[in-house]
């Protein structure tokens, strides 16, 4: 079925087996011996348990052709998923911070999705997301990095450790980044209240809201979200992975359908989190009771969500009206 991505890190695309080419490339050691040893430490208690070894995975890439390497798998494995067009996560700060310029990040990264257009037909946009747990003044020089870079990223967004670090906190940097003409998302709702909802709309003037589940919580929030048709990139095995739902059954996913929210399924960090974004379809179909009308309508809504042009919109959309009208197809994922 095609679809698009909207809620996708390329650094949570590092599968075990690239971290150990990689590492062995560049004289990297890791702390783990055999690609089996790495999936057996991807067992999460939370976010932040998570991110310590997500972070920890990163130290394997450090030249450009390890961007290009990194992004060229997911882009393959995606193109596999139906995927036509992704809206792609990087965390420059992960990497300057180490010593790895922001130039051979963006470089590397931006090679592959040319060559992705080119050779899968799939289209792409760079979001360069500011690390929470950090300042905003070290998102500021991040930004300031990256200006020279414009006319390659899309737009700028929000991640790492969402308790304790509320979206206002980078209020400024947003509104220089708008400046520069980059629109701007932000992920809220996952750990963090409904609260942090409001104040990525409202603070950030963000257009998309990433994960945002516990939006739920607030009726008039809810409310806001369905008349507004603010987009919820919403990640299901992730969500599951870092204990936001304990299992996929009690995810939120089709009560937000139900309720008229442009929600989408996105894989998030598909490495550590057990699927691509086809597998997050197929697994919410069959765990949540999903009919085939609901997944078209989920793979529609990763269009109209999208920063696509209204004429590659309509294409895509089309191009599912297509699908939607024939009655012999069983099953999409």
């Amino acid at each position: 079925m095609p679809k698009a991505e909207l809620h996708l890190h390329v650094e949570g695309t590092l599968e075990p087996e690239l971290m150990f080419e990689l590492a062995r490339r560049n004289g990297v050691s890791l702390p783990y011996d055999s690609v089996e040893a790495v999936r057996r430490a991807y067992v999460f208690s939370n976010l932040q348990s998570f991110l310590d070894i997500y972070y920890a995975g990163c130290c394997v890439l450090l030249k450009e052709q390890d961007f290009y390497d990194l992004t060229w798998a997911y882009l393959t494995r995606a193109a596999a998923q139906g995927v036509r067009h992704a809206e792609i996560f990087f965390d420059p700060q992960t990497h300057t911070d180490r010593g790895v310029p922001f130039e051979t990040v963006v470089t590397g990264i931006h090679r592959a999705l040319e060559d992705g257009r080119a050779r899968l037909n799939i289209t792409a946009g760079l979001i360069l997301c500011f690390l929470r747990h950090l300042s905003e003044e070290a998102a500021r020089r991040t930004l300031d990095e990256a200006l020279p870079y414009r006319d390659w990223i899309l737009a700028v967004g929000l991640d790492s450790s969402e308790v304790g670090h509320p979206p206002g906190k980078f209020k400024n940097v947003y509104a220089r980044a708008r400046d520069a003409g980059l629109l701007a998302v932000a992920h809220a709702g996952e750990e963090g209240p409904p609260e942090y909802v409001w104040e990525a709309l409202d603070v950030l003037k963000v257009r998309r809201i990433d994960h945002g589940v516990r939006a739920i919580e607030d009726e008039r929030l809810v409310e806001r979200l369905v008349q507004e048709r603010i987009p919820l990139t919403v990640c299901p095995l992730s969500n599951v992975k870092l204990r936001v739902f304990p299992n996929l059954e009690s995810h939120n996913l089709k009560q937000l359908l139900d309720r008229g929210l442009l929600v989408t399924v996105n894989s998030d960090d598909p490495a550590y989190f057990g699927g691509y974004v086809a597998d997050n379809f197929g697994a919410s179909a069959a765990a949540l009771g999903l009919s085939r009308e609901q997944l078209l309508t989920l793979a529609r809504n990763s269009f109209v969500a999208s920063f696509l042009s209204d004429q590659q919109k309509r294409a895509h959309l089309d191009e599912l009206a297509r699908i939607s009208a024939q009655p012999s197809l069983k099953t999409i994922s």
